[in-house]
């Protein structure tokens, strides 16, 4: 599928008059960004954590309620989304009320990736991605693994899952700093800061 045809979900659910997410149009070499990976801290109906990583020109995205776990064996849903387009990885603001996802958005944590043992997209289409990652919060090993599809009109589940060895957990000061801007959630809505270097 092309890039165009990746994000054409992506689009179709947001306005692009009333939200200044990225509408995709940009384009950023893959070299500089192809293994990126980016979580975002989303107060939208529900707080999650969106966790992306940069791959075959996009990024492809979970949802991850409970955010990425710490102890070694323990797993998290991850919901699997539509894909983002590379420079939504610098997003940081709010999404107007009514809008698709409307809410505080925070680039929580960002860095590198790498699969162990696997080519990216290969992985990714075979259902379980060993990562490692080095970001500026979190060191380490995590698996993505795509779960039994229960029926047909359900697609199957993924999973976040510490493996390698357990982590400290962030603490909470940490958990409310932006990676990026070192701006707090209600820093973040409240529009402080909006111009701070990227």
């Amino acid at each position: 599928m092309s890039r165009e045809g990746s994000l054409k979900v992506y689009q179709q659910k947001r306005d692009f008059g009333r939200t200044r997410e990225p509408s995709g149009a940009a384009r950023k070499t893959r070299r500089s960004v192809e293994n990126m990976f980016v979580i975002q801290k989303h107060a939208a109906r529900r707080l999650h954590y969106d966790f992306r990583l940069a791959m075959d020109g996009v990024l492809r995205s979970w949802a991850v309620p409970k955010g990425p776990p710490f102890v070694k064996g323990e797993r998290h849903l991850a919901v699997h989304v539509e894909d983002h387009p590379l420079d939504y990885g610098g997003f940081e603001g709010t999404i107007p009320k009514g809008e698709y996802g409307g809410g505080t958005v925070m680039v929580w944590d960002f860095g590198t990736y790498r699969v162990i043992d696997d080519e990216p997209v290969h992985a990714f289409e075979s259902g379980k991605l060993r990562l490692e990652l080095q970001g500026k919060k979190l060191k380490g090993e995590w698996t993505l693994v795509r779960g039994r599809q229960r029926d047909e009109e359900e697609s199957a589940p993924w999973f976040l899952i510490k493996t390698g060895e357990s982590t400290r957990p962030v603490g909470a000061r940490r958990d409310d700093q932006s990676a990026l801007s070192g701006r707090t959630m209600k820093q973040i809505a409240g529009g402080k800061g909006e111009e701070a270097p990227r």
